[in-house]
């Protein structure tokens, strides 16, 4: 960047502060859409972090309304010695852990569940789906690519699906401690005065929720994986698992995963693990019961296929619904640790399911369409046979 480019961002910054104030002043004598303009740039980075707060898509959402109410009938106790996003952080942590205070952690079935090599366990009764972990649309993320890469890739990374996996199994205050901290950027000092406790106390919450971090997550992130390996390569080898999977070729889909790769299902508690326990699960179940169709998308930063059932036992003229989200992670070829590791790229499935299309009811389980979980992914209600 030359010096040209350097003043021309100062003055975009210049001119991006002198806006929000006049938004600021405007909202604070109660002009709802200066209000509006001024909360559109912070929501995306909101709704992230209460998702990594609370595992729960729709929890976050509701948190973040929660937050913009909360701010809205705030906005003339603002002082602005912060920023806005700082103010509105603060905000929104407390109401997460509020609402953390009455719900149990979330998971996935790596974490709670039991390793099975039955492939009936995957059609056994599931738990709760307030349970499990739910997928983050990458399409509430924004575009990948702007306004700033950089931050693009950082935020998509600090939702991967690993990552928010582990921060579940902390304590919600430790969880909020490390979030402020290492995602957000906070200082020791600010982060305890957020959370209302000492910097020495905050730095021990810290140390301890690191190690736990760092005992549960890859030493490469995803996002370090995926750039590595291109967005070409991504690209193709998503395709490819894509045409197995709606041809329902279980040689071809197993021939896509590692030879340690996982699958798992929540809501089922059951997962699986190697080509021989994932293949017999896939043509016992899945490949059985439904025919199917997919669209390619993204969720927690990573690549996902969006997929859509039909009952084999339907005639051929009937539409497909949405079934699932499955998440791939993939290994880097080219990683150390993985080189005795032989197979695909795919190193993880994890496929979110809609157990109601199998015929599973109650108030633990909703359908998709009524949650509407398709359309935050920007995808369509049904399928054309």
């Amino acid at each position: 960047m030359d010096a040209t480019d350097n003043l021309d961002a100062a003055h975009a910054r210049d001119a991006g502060r002198a806006e929000e104030e006049q938004l600021l002043a405007a909202a604070r004598a109660g002009d709802a859409e200066a209000f509006r303009r001024l909360m559109a740039p912070q929501e995306a980075r909101l709704r992230a972090h209460c998702y990594r707060m609370l595992g729960s898509l729709f929890d976050a959402e509701d948190a973040l309304q929660d937050t913009m109410i909360k701010a809205w009938q705030g906005l003339g106790g603002f002082d602005g010695r912060s920023q806005i996003g700082t103010w509105l952080y603060r905000i929104a942590t407390t109401t997460c852990l509020n609402a953390l205070r009455s719900r149990s952690r979330r998971a996935l079935p790596i974490d709670v569940g039991f390793r099975s090599g039955d492939p009936g366990d995957a059609a056994g009764a599931p738990s709760a789906e307030s349970t499990w972990l739910e997928p983050l649309p990458d399409a509430m993320l924004g575009p990948r690519a702007a306004p700033d890469p950089q931050e693009s890739y950082e935020l998509r990374e600090s939702v991967e699906l690993a990552l928010v996996a582990a921060w579940q199994h902390l304590p919600a205050r430790q969880r909020a401690a490390l979030l402020l901290t290492d995602v957000l950027g906070y200082p020791a000092r600010d982060a305890a005065e957020a959370l209302d406790t000492t910097t020495a106390a905050l730095n021990s919450a810290l140390q301890r929720a690191r190690a736990l971090v760092a005992d549960r997550v890859p030493a490469r992130s995803q996002q370090a994986t995926l750039r590595r390996l291109g967005d070409a390569g991504i690209d193709a080898a998503v395709a490819r698992f894509q045409r197995a999977m709606d041809d329902a070729d279980v040689t071809a889909v197993v021939g896509m995963l590692r030879e340690d790769a996982t699958w798992s299902m929540p809501p089922q508690p059951a997962w699986f693990a190697g080509h021989d326990a994932i293949g017999a699960f896939l043509a016992a179940n899945p490949f059985r019961y439904f025919r199917w169709r997919s669209i390619a998308t993204r969720a927690n930063g990573q690549p996902a296929l969006a997929a859509y059932s039909a009952l084999s036992t339907e005639p051929p003229n009937t539409p497909y619904l949405p079934h699932a989200i499955n998440v791939l992670t993939f290994a880097d070829a080219g990683d150390d640790a993985d080189t005795d590791k032989g197979g695909g790229p795919v190193t993880a499935v994890t496929t979110f399911l809609d157990v109601t299309r199998r015929g599973v009811s109650g108030p633990d389980f909703r359908a998709f369409t009524d949650t509407g979980l398709f359309a935050r992914f920007g995808l369509p209600a049904a399928l054309p046979a």
